[in-house]
């Protein structure tokens, strides 16, 4: 009985042969950054004598074999064997980006995918928001943005050494229709410590391979000024020259300074200068005086008690000096009224008492010339 599909006496063809697992060729997917160059490889292990061939996502042989298919000096032949083909392309651009095919040129052609993906390297971020100086308890509103990333970069804040949490990012396509730009906005309220305080944008991308680029911006505050009187001399005293200094701090510096006398009806000046000079102190010029100091961001007081009466709580090394040889001098002088007075009391004590009169009567001193007796006979 025959079977049905058979014909007697003749076999039915033989079944085509399958394609061997040896000669499929294989690649591997790679990623490379802009500029720089991929190395795309291509193997089998049975060539079954047919040559490789590399071709773009356009479809256009770029190398069979060892030869060179397109003029695209980028594209350089690295190993021809008849069991690799290995090509690279350097200075790749994003137009590059998509799937490369190798073939075998069997019966029938085998083909093996290769997804090159290029990376957008993000471009420096840019601040804005921070031309203008804030003012002191306002709120901060700064934007950072960075163009060129692919896939999108993340953004992140700093200020000083302290994170910021960004208030919202936004994530736009550029016009190329490859890469992005993204926006990042941050808010905080600031106080006179911020000023001088820089704020650090920075950008996080694989294509920078652990390395940052970041912006840094310092901020300006402006505040409200401060002052203190300082008097040069520290102690002053009367018949000296004083200077009183208002020294006025803030963001800008006060650059009006209005100097009152406690009592007194008018003012005593009113400038730019912060110094008010007494040329020669008086009694008189006793009392408090008042410096005001005025900037854009307001004005604030500042008071001296001045006392020219009294004396410099502080004695000075020189006094002090002067007070020792003064001590010194005085126990000298006193030692020596000591002495002087001991010795007159042992002088007057010993020419009170005479030497005892000889025997045989009293001697009259004789003067020249015969003066004080006469002559015998």
């Amino acid at each position: 009985m025959e079977q049905p599909g058979m014909v007697e006496g003749v076999p039915d063809p033989p079944n085509s042969p399958s394609p061997r697992a040896e000669s499929q060729p294989t690649t591997s997917d790679e990623t490379v950054v802009a500029g720089g160059t991929v190395v795309l490889k291509c193997q089998v292990e049975d060539p079954d004598d047919s040559s490789l061939q590399w071709s773009n996502p356009a479809q256009q042989t770029l190398y069979f074999g060892e030869k060179r298919a397109l003029r695209d000096n980028r594209i350089q032949l690295e190993r021809s064997t008849p069991n690799e083909l290995t090509i690279s392309i350097s200075d790749v651009v994003l137009a590059d980006e998509g799937e490369y095919t190798c073939s075998i040129f069997t019966m029938p052609v085998r083909t093996a995918k290769a997804l090159v993906t290029v990376l957008g390297i993000p471009q420096k971020p840019q601040i804005f928001g921070h031309e203008q100086p804030i003012d002191e308890e306002k709120v901060a509103r700064l934007i950072c943005r960075s163009s060129g990333s692919k896939p999108a970069a993340q953004l992140r804040w700093r200020k000083g050494n302290r994170e910021l949490k960004d208030s919202g990012t936004e994530v736009v396509e550029d016009p190329n229709g490859k890469t992005f730009t993204v926006t990042s906005r941050v808010e905080f309220r600031v106080t006179k410590e911020d000023n001088e305080v820089e704020v650090t944008c920075t950008v996080d991308h694989e294509s920078l391979q652990n390395s940052e680029r970041s912006t840094t911006q310092k901020l300006q505050v402006h505040y409200k000024p401060t002052a203190k009187i300082e008097p040069h001399p520290q102690y002053p005293r009367e018949g000296e020259k004083l200077q009183l200094q208002c020294d006025g701090q803030g963001n800008p510096i006060p650059q009006e300074f209005l100097w009152e006398k406690e009592g007194s009806d008018a003012p005593l000046q009113l400038s730019s200068e912060s110094v008010l000079i007494f040329p020669f102190l008086n009694k008189s010029d006793s009392g408090t005086y008042v410096c005001t100091a005025t900037s854009s961001m307001g004005s604030v007081v500042a008071k001296y008690n001045l006392d020219v009466s009294d004396a410099s709580p502080v004695p000075s090394t020189s006094s002090t000096y002067h007070a020792m040889i003064g001590g010194v001098v005085a126990v000298i002088v006193f030692l020596l009224l000591s002495l002087l007075i001991v010795l007159g009391h042992y002088l007057i004590r010993h020419k009170g008492t005479s030497p005892p009169p000889c025997s045989g009567g009293s001697r009259t001193p004789a003067f020249p010339g015969g003066v004080g007796g006469q002559a015998g006979s």
